[in-house]
């Protein structure tokens, strides 16, 4: 069976819990999303389901409404398991959960992911969990050990499931699904549908019900244009479309690693702000890397398309293939990062002669000529850096130690005597905070915090 989505106008409609109701308008949720509105019912049912819908859709809401819904609080064992292809995205997830669990008492949710110590996730899981969150590698090191149990297992999600398998997780996923109960539910949710997908779903579902929203939301504004160019010529050619459009921040996609830390070095090199991301970096680097890019610290992030997926980045103005895509679908989700909320949007792919059969794909796809700029004239332009808005602190200071986002912003504005519009984007986490600075105030804000206090208490902060 499949479902194309469809609206409901209320989540009276879809016969949740009080609760959950009550919560979700405290939350600020309105009205359902198509793929909320076509997949929470089946959910709530019992039925496996597989459903596709772009990212930003409300996919985590309606697996998360139906998980929680589900649950039996007084049995404190673990009940559903999702599975993320990346610490971000896990990270992102369970805070949704526990969100979404307001509504009901003391439901724990666990995140397990690499990149941090196995120690306190054993003492978390020790304490007994209704859901966990976690990346398959991380769960399977605890499956492992023993140290997570899930012969109460009830549901299982594979959330961006596309991106896992990408990432050559197919063989964890089998793993760990050998070890489940087979009377659970499945739920695959996705952004593209690859044969691979259908193949995970033939083998782990029965009878899935097969969901594919419709996108009735207006095309997103987007001018395209493709550039050819020589081998070798990435960084110049890149360099040049900065200078030349001057964006307040680019997302450049690469397909390996090693291309994203040459380019990403080339770059920072010849002055401009560039970061790059991917998965050789370990999870205080990645964490600092998204948190400037966010705030507007750096403003070229040099991505792999795994390690961006998930990032949640409002409003990107410029989106650069530095080279064409292997397929229509992941180009697509690619350019699909820019010209969101109404805001127009660029989208810039470089092709050398030999990746020429990628782009002639994509001019099949999308039935008409594609748009072709001037290498030469781009070629010409000079180096101008495009310098990022704000500077980020590190405050060696987080949660666990009882530091709020009002604390940080309290001591910058009183005894730092730094405006308060001169402050960014917060970002806490459990031992440490960042914070965006406008530039030209950082270092008196560095200096100042240094000298002074936070709560009473002095804590180490440095300029990342």
């Amino acid at each position: 069976m499949v479902i194309q989505g469809f609206n409901m106008s209320s989540f009276d409609q879809l016969n949740l819990s009080s609760a959950m109701v009550k919560n979700l308008k405290r939350l600020g949720y309105e009205t359902p999303t198509p793929v909320q509105s076509a997949s929470i019912p089946p959910i709530l049912s019992g039925q496996d389901v597989i459903a596709m819908a772009k990212t930003g859709s409300g996919k985590t809401a309606a697996f998360g409404i139906g998980l929680i819904e589900q649950l039996n609080v007084r049995h404190f064992a673990v009940q559903g398991l999702v599975l993320c292809p990346t610490r971000e995205l896990a990270d992102q997830v369970a805070k949704a959960l526990r969100e979404l669990a307001r509504g009901r008492q003391n439901i724990k949710v666990v995140t397990l992911c690499g990149g941090v110590g196995i120690g306190p996730q054993i003492g978390s899981l020790s304490h007994g969990a209704h859901l966990v969150v976690g990346t398959p590698g991380r769960v399977q090191d605890h499956l492992r050990k023993g140290t997570l149990v899930l012969d109460h297992l009830r549901a299982l999600v594979l959330d961006e499931a596309d991106r896992m398998l990408d990432m050559g997780f197919q063989d964890s996923i089998d793993d760990i699904i050998a070890k489940l109960p087979e009377t659970r539910q499945t739920l695959l949710f996705s952004a593209t549908w690859p044969g691979s997908i259908r193949s995970l779903s033939h083998s782990y579902q029965h009878n899935p019900i097969d969901i594919r929203v419709t996108d009735d939301e207006p095309a997103p504004d987007i001018e395209q244009t493709f550039y050819e160019i020589q081998p070798g010529q990435q960084a110049d050619t890149l360099a040049a479309i900065l200078s030349e459009r001057q964006p307040a921040s680019c997302l450049a996609f690469c397909s390996t690693r090693q291309q994203c830390d040459e380019l990403a070095a080339t770059l920072s090199h010849r002055g401009f702000s560039a970061a790059a991301l991917h998965g050789d970096l370990d999870q205080k680097e990645r964490d600092a890397v998204l948190v400037r890019f966010s705030n507007q610290s750096v403003t070229v992030l040099v991505a792999t398309d795994v390690a961006a997926r998930g990032l949640d980045i409002k409003s990107l103005p410029l989106v650069v293939n530095v080279e064409p895509a292997r397929d229509s679908e992941i180009h697509t989700h690619r350019v699909g990062r820019t010209g969101r909320a109404g805001e127009q949007g660029q989208a810039i792919t470089l092709c050398t002669p030999a990746q020429g059969h990628r782009v002639s794909r994509l001019e099949k796809k999308y039935e008409s000529a594609l748009s072709w700029g001037n290498i030469e004239t781009l070629l010409t332009v000079a180096d101008q850096p495009v310098r990022p808005p704000m500077r980020t602190l590190c405050v060696a200071g987080g949660r666990k130690d009882k530091v709020r986002p009002g604390d940080l912003l309290g001591a910058l504005t009183g005894e730092a005597g730094i405006p308060g519009d001169a402050v960014g984007k917060i970002d806490l986490s459990d031992y440490q905070c960042f914070v965006a600075v406008k530039a030209e105030l950082a270092g008196k804000a560095l200096q100042r915090l240094e000298a002074g206090r936070i709560k009473g208490r002095k804590f180490r902060v440095r300029m990342v």
